[in-house]
């Protein structure tokens, strides 16, 4: 098991990365019927039609996996945490089929809460890419953090 993180053992500029995780067309399919049944998601012939031009991930699929990817860099090793939303959501370009994604995280300026003994406010910078380095999202996220004394 990897070492449980706090507060204090985060810096700004840190950078945490996971992945590659695979978004398959199965997958994209399933996740679009069930969450964003838009044409450009859950049909690939529809999708041929579209400004598209074919299968796409929905934007809310590849934030999901975005998730996953941070939950695997880091989320995973916090003592305890939650999250305090998200700022500045960009869906950079489309997720195809078989594109495999990865998730960095990058530890911004961090402060003690001032509302919540025993936390700390740690902004993440988090940028996910496909297999060719180009940028598929990029958000700020911010989350509340146990401090290791609490």
């Amino acid at each position: 098991m990897s070492q449980r993180l706090y507060f204090e053992d985060l810096s700004e500029g840190q950078v945490f990365e996971a992945g590659p995780f695979e978004l398959t067309q199965a997958r994209i399919i399933e996740f679009a019927t069930e969450f964003d049944p838009q044409p450009q998601h859950i049909d690939p012939e529809a999708a041929k039609t579209t400004s598209f031009d074919g299968l796409a991930a929905s934007g809310w699929h590849t934030a999901a996996a975005t998730m996953r990817l941070m939950h695997e860099a880091l989320i995973h090793r916090f003592g305890e945490s939650m999250g305090l939303g998200i700022e500045g959501l960009k869906w950079s370009r489309p997720v195809r089929p078989g594109d495999r994604l990865t998730t960095t995280v990058t530890i911004g300026e961090k402060r003690l809460s001032s509302s919540k003994p025993g936390f700390g406010i740690v902004p993440l910078q988090i940028r996910t890419v496909d297999q060719d380095s180009r940028e598929v999202l990029r958000m700020t996220s911010g989350a509340l953090i146990r401090t290791r004394g609490a």
